[in-house]
């Protein structure tokens, strides 16, 4: 299967954002690509809360759901949106993936589970739950000949999750995302390698890159990992573009059957000694 990651430069014009997107997998596409994914926050990179309120919509109206669907059937192709902003009935705001079949149809959502509340050392502080509700299921779909997991960003620090999907039958697990320059150019790339090696997966992870709009700076290097962790595609930059990749769905058998952890992996208690009991 030929795969693509868009990585993209977001801001905060959704009709702007939209129409990158819309450029950006037709290109994608051109080149071959049958799953195509794109970054976290696809349609809206928006830290000011007043202002993300005016401009987020309901799911059927969303512009990159909206355009995703079409896309994907004029394309032929597996459309993943990494994800974006979608207001909820209840009046708060899903940080949501969604993935588009072929057809067009929708074939499944995931909002993401954990929130990226930090306050980092050059003075950074993040409180994403302040905006956003958190997600409450863990998501794999069927694509085909392989299982996909569905993850954004922050959720890449759980290595639990993927096990998970792992363990549920994920060849290919995702992480699309919206890095910091500042965590990115620490543990981008080790984190994504740790969750393919661990798991005998692929890791596709489509990312946000430069300076936007509302003045973060977001990392970039997409990045295509194979199951014994090596990097077989990376957007080596931050400039908005794609990568491609052609996997071999019979790899992640294979890696799982060298070493076989997801299969050796047992259940345990946890035993804790006093320290005045201990010799």
């Amino acid at each position: 299967m030929r795969v693509a990651c868009i990585q993209m430069r977001s801001g905060t014009d959704p009709d702007r954002n939209t129409a990158e997107f819309e450029r950006l997998v037709g290109e994608a596409a051109g080149a071959g690509a049958r799953y195509v994914q794109t970054p976290e926050m696809t349609g809206l990179v928006q830290k000011d809360r007043a202002a993300l309120m005016k401009a987020v919509r309901p799911e059927p109206d969303d512009p990159v759901f909206a355009a995703a669907a079409r896309l994907a059937k004029e394309h032929d192709i597996w459309l993943h949106v990494g994800s974006t902003p979608i207001l909820r009935e209840d009046g708060k705001v899903a940080n949501r993936a969604a993935l588009f079949a072929p057809d067009g149809t929708r074939a499944a959502t995931y909002d993401k589970i954990h929130m990226f509340d930090v306050d980092l050392p050059n003075g950074e502080s993040w409180r994403e739950s302040a905006i956003y509700a958190p997600g409450e299921a863990l998501v794999t779909c069927d694509m085909e000949d392989a299982r996909l997991g569905l993850a954004i960003c922050y959720d890449v620090r759980f290595p639990h999750l993927f096990r998970d999907q792992a363990r549920a039958g994920a060849a290919i697990l995702t992480s699309p995302a919206a890095f910091t320059r500042q965590t990115g150019e620490a543990h981008w790339h080790v984190l994504l390698r740790s969750r393919a090696i661990e798991n005998g997966a692929f890791v596709i992870a489509a990312a946000q890159g430069g300076v936007h709009d509302d003045g973060r700076e977001t990392y970039g290097h997409s990045l295509i990992i194979d199951p014994w962790g090596a990097i077989i595609a990376e957007k080596d930059d931050d400039a908005p573009g794609i990568i491609v990749a052609d996997i071999d769905l019979s790899a992640p058998a294979a890696a799982r059957g060298r070493i076989p952890n997801l299969q050796n992996a047992r259940s345990y208690v946890h035993e804790n000694t006093p320290k005045e009991n201990a010799r």
